[in-house]
């Protein structure tokens, strides 16, 4: 495969991983950069990138289901359509992100904390 290829698949690894449970998004892109830092910059940096912003919205969404057993409920009001807004905004952004990366651009997501540097 080649490094585009790659680069696509840390980006869209974050959607897939979310399939089975919330910790997937982060362990797939985790992989690819473990196991590709050292051969290759750009697959490195693209799946750091991806690392982060699944972090992001793992934190996000974390904190939204905190609202809501803090209250007891009633921040299910806010944290219920912020969990379906923040999972519309993830796979948008992530798909746009391996559109980019498979032209061979480089891509920063938005409103991602920089975690792994």
């Amino acid at each position: 495969m080649g490094d585009n290829t790659w680069c696509l698949l840390s980006h869209l690894s974050g959607l897939v991983g979310y399939l089975g449970n919330g910790i997937g998004g982060v362990i797939a892109p985790l992989i690819i950069y473990l196991v590709k830092k050292d051969t290759s910059p750009l697959i490195a940096s693209h799946a750091k990138e991806a690392l982060n912003f699944n972090i992001s919205v793992a934190i996000y969404a974390l904190a939204l289901v905190l609202l809501m057993i803090v209250t007891f409920g009633i921040g299910a009001l806010i944290a219920v359509p912020g969990l379906i807004a923040l999972g519309i905004f993830h796979l948008v952004f992530a798909i746009i992100a391996a559109i980019k990366a498979n032209a061979g651009i480089f891509y920063r997501y938005p409103l991602t904390l920089r975690l792994v540097k």
